[in-house]
């Protein structure tokens, strides 16, 4: 016996071919366009083409073991010393990876830099203190620091009590990460991630502890705070680009360097054509061609 649902169907279809689409309501009949491609958008296929060009030409230089030129990022080079001081204190480290969920850009590339940090603290045997206010970003974090005390050898040092949920709440939990700071008094504080009107009040309450401070977000509004209580502030690209510059990854080097070398070519067509507009007015409509 043939199914309802099926035999539906078939009634459907002999219909449709009896009737013809054009008898049938709401079916519309599909018209091709006399083109493949809109050509008003090839300069977008011209971008990305030479995007994806020149990154798989970084990556095979960079798997070969040629060195990609990156220029220092100052908090990030100071990383390894604030690490050192709070091992020469016998203080922990606080990590705090922002208060955004998992959805948020900028959580994840905080989550990518936590390795590293976790990483170091094993291998000096200091602890890391990690609060977070949603709980996807403690599950991500708590495993993320057990993965990097089993790399550096010493996963038995790894204390999952660290890895801290507070609240879901943004004053609450900063007032929570104060207390983290006055109560137990890390030696180094690193805020990285998204940050909102609590930056000030973390980053005034680290200072007042004594400890040492490295703060990073592309959270525009938020940056002369974190610049005017902390050591060092890694500021918007250089935040997302951190992850490739601690890791050095040959994938996300050549990532992060085919991104600058398109962006100096658009600046550098952005320039001539506005150069060449200044001469010649009729030049204007070409420009958006060329954008």
């Amino acid at each position: 016996m043939i199914p309802v649902s099926l035999s539906a169907l078939l009634i459907l279809f002999f219909s449709i071919s009896s009737a013809g689409f054009a008898n049938i309501p709401y079916i519309t009949q599909i018209e091709l366009s006399g083109t493949i491609f809109y050509t008003d958008r090839l300069s977008v296929l011209f971008y990305i083409s030479a995007f994806m060009l020149m990154f798989l030409f970084l990556l095979h230089r960079a798997r070969k073991g040629k060195i990609l030129f990156f220029r220092q990022i100052p908090g990030l080079k100071a990383l390894d010393e604030a690490i050192g001081r709070a091992t020469e204190m016998g203080r922990p480290v606080l990590y705090v990876p922002g208060i955004d969920d998992i959805d948020e850009i900028q959580t994840l590339a905080s989550l990518n830099i936590l390795p590293y940090v976790a990483e170091k603290t094993a291998q000096y045997g200091i602890p890391i203190i990690v609060p977070t206010r949603t709980s996807i970003v403690l599950s991500i974090a708590e495993e993320i620091v057990r993965q990097s005390y089993i790399l550096a050898g010493k996963p038995e040092y790894f204390n999952r009590n660290n890895i801290r949920y507070l609240t879901d709440e943004q004053f609450a939990f900063t007032a929570a990460v104060c207390g983290i700071m006055l109560r137990e008094k890390p030696a180094t504080n690193i805020y990285m991630g998204s940050f909102y009107s609590e930056s000030l009040v973390l980053a005034e309450t680290g200072f007042a502890s004594g400890s040492i401070q490295i703060a990073g977000t592309s959270t525009i509004a938020q940056l002369p705070f974190f610049i005017a209580a902390c050591d060092y502030t890694i500021i918007g690209e250089e935040f997302y680009a951190a992850s490739a510059y601690l890791s050095r990854e040959p994938s996300l080097l050549a990532g992060i360097k085919a991104a600058d070398f398109l962006k100096i070519f658009i600046l550098l067509i952005f320039i001539i054509s506005i150069c060449v507009a200044v001469f010649n007015p009729d030049f204007l409509k070409y420009i958006t061609a060329i954008f």
